[in-house]
């Protein structure tokens, strides 16, 4: 049994909550495979307790229906368990079954995916007492019984992107809570787990992103760990993100290496901004010698750096960071002997980027920006990173000055707005001015512009995939260019 489903929850005695026969349900039913259609019955009971439960406002529920636990809905105050259960099973059936859908994608989530424990380590600043991960998860899920539940989807809002790199023991557990906290708060965004720890971008009010923060610092397995600075917050709400996402993953960050490979713990000698800049500075002020032997490295993706970047960095024209290694093992020879000022968008891919860095053992020194541009930003709006700031999002970028270093890849004319490919099944970004968008210049490349006329006519538009054929005829690790 999974952890989230211990929880002390009460159950309607009779199934009145959502009739199998509605279309909803059968459509949700139709999706399941086999195994996981067995546990639709379970799931749909454990929602609607779980809904039920989240209503609550005071003290905890108990073996009799005469008690002093109350419940809020829709305005509505009830003061005893069968009242909220119609109420619910009336109003909110779309709701429950939402969060059924949930239950049942992590049922099968734990079900396919087998991830490795590892113990506490003395030095990972986690709590050696484990016994937390023996409690309810509700246990750590913010108190928000005295927040108006408008106050939870309230705009403007804000978009916290965050990292910490620990030993989780069950990831799944964690996993579960953050899934749980985050509709309880209406966040959306894209959170990952793993034995090596999370990685997360979430999007809310700020009621709702505030105590996001709050429960994370003191959750027993980041208290003392993680502090307030460690949450880079950028203007957005949860309509940056088309949904959430949460799961377990082999890694934070894909870089396509196995953890205990390449470790977090042997990371590189981490700058605050401050630090950074006066070392960039410094770098800049020698950057003309023959002789330098400092190296301005941007680690992010080619289409994240091509917006904007630090002057004088290079930055390697990769399409994703798991090609980062790669990219490192075809140019030893130029890392050779050289001090390293990596940096990245918040700082996770520098932890592990940097890691593989320095396993090479041929840099002199190996440096990385802590908090990423996302923190340097904050304090040098106008310092030596030029551009737009990329970000996972539907923003696509955040803007600190007013430079544009990029140009329409039709016509030249300086734009640093990206759009998508318009060709159905390629997610490729594009940039195009408006000019070139009234002419139907729209797509990522010739292959995609062609495609997209001969498609132009088709009524039925497919999913879209991360690569279309176009992708394979693009070089992974081009020649670096500074």
């Amino acid at each position: 049994m999974l952890p989230y489903f211990e929880l002390d929850l009460k159950f309607p005695e009779a199934d009145i909550y959502c009739s199998e026969s509605t279309t909803p349900v059968r459509n949700l039913k139709a999706e399941l495979d086999a195994n996981t259609r067995k546990k639709f019955a379970f799931a749909k009971k454990k929602a609607f307790a779980l809904f039920v439960k989240e209503l609550q406002t005071t003290g905890h529920l108990t073996q009799t229906m005469h008690s002093d636990v109350q419940w809020k809905c829709c305005g509505l105050e009830f003061i005893n368990l069968a009242t909220i259960h119609k109420h619910v099973a009336a109003h909110h059936s779309n709701d429950v079954l939402q969060l059924t859908r949930s239950i049942l994608e992590e049922l099968a989530l734990a079900a396919a995916t087998t991830v490795p424990f590892t113990e506490l380590s003395e030095n990972s600043g986690a709590l050696m007492d484990s016994s937390w991960n023996r409690c309810p998860v509700f246990d750590w899920l913010p108190d928000t019984s005295n927040v108006a539940h408008d106050d939870l989807k309230s705009e403007p809002g804000e978009v916290l992107l965050y990292y910490c790199y620990c030993d989780v023991k069950d990831p799944h557990l964690i996993c579960n809570w953050q899934r749980a906290m985050c509709q309880l708060l209406h966040l959306t965004g894209k959170i990952r787990i793993a034995t090596e720890g999370i990685n997360g971008t979430v999007g809310g009010s700020k009621v709702s992103t505030k105590l996001y923060i709050r429960a994370m610092l003191s959750h027993p397995l980041f208290r003392g760990i993680m502090c307030s600075e460690d949450f880079k917050k950028s203007d957005g709400g949860a309509h940056c993100f088309p949904d959430l996402r949460v799961g377990v993953f082999q890694e934070i960050v894909p870089m396509g290496i196995e953890p205990h490979e390449v470790s977090y713990k042997v990371t590189a000698i981490h700058l605050s901004p401050v630090e950074f800049h006066e070392k960039v500075t410094k770098y800049l002020s020698e950057v003309s010698k023959p002789d330098l032997d400092t190296i301005l490295l941007d680690c992010r993706n080619f289409y994240e750096s091509k917006i904007g970047k630090f002057q004088n960095c290079l930055a390697p024209d990769i399409r994703k960071f798991s090609y980062f290694p790669s990219y490192v093992d075809q140019n030893l020879e130029l890392f050779k002997d050289k001090t390293v000022l990596m940096y990245c968008t918040g700082g996770i891919r520098c932890e592990r980027g940097s890691a593989y860095l320095r396993s090479k053992s041929v840099c002199k020194e190996v440096y990385q920006l802590k908090g990423g541009i996302h923190k340097y930003l904050e304090q040098f709006p106008d310092g030596y990173f030029r551009g737009k700031l990329f970000v996972f999002d539907g923003r696509y970028t955040i803007s600190s000055n007013s430079d544009i270093i990029s140009s329409c890849s039709y016509c030249g004319t300086a734009w640093d707005e990206y759009m998508l490919c318009s060709t159905p099944r390629c997610c490729q970004l594009v940039l195009t001015c408006p000019e070139c968008q009234g002419k139907g210049l729209t797509a990522c490349c010739p292959t995609c512009q062609q495609k997209g006329v001969n498609m132009c006519h088709e009524s039925s538009q497919q999913h879209f995939k991360e690569e279309c054929e176009c992708t394979d005829k693009r070089p992974k690790i081009p020649t670096e260019d500074n």
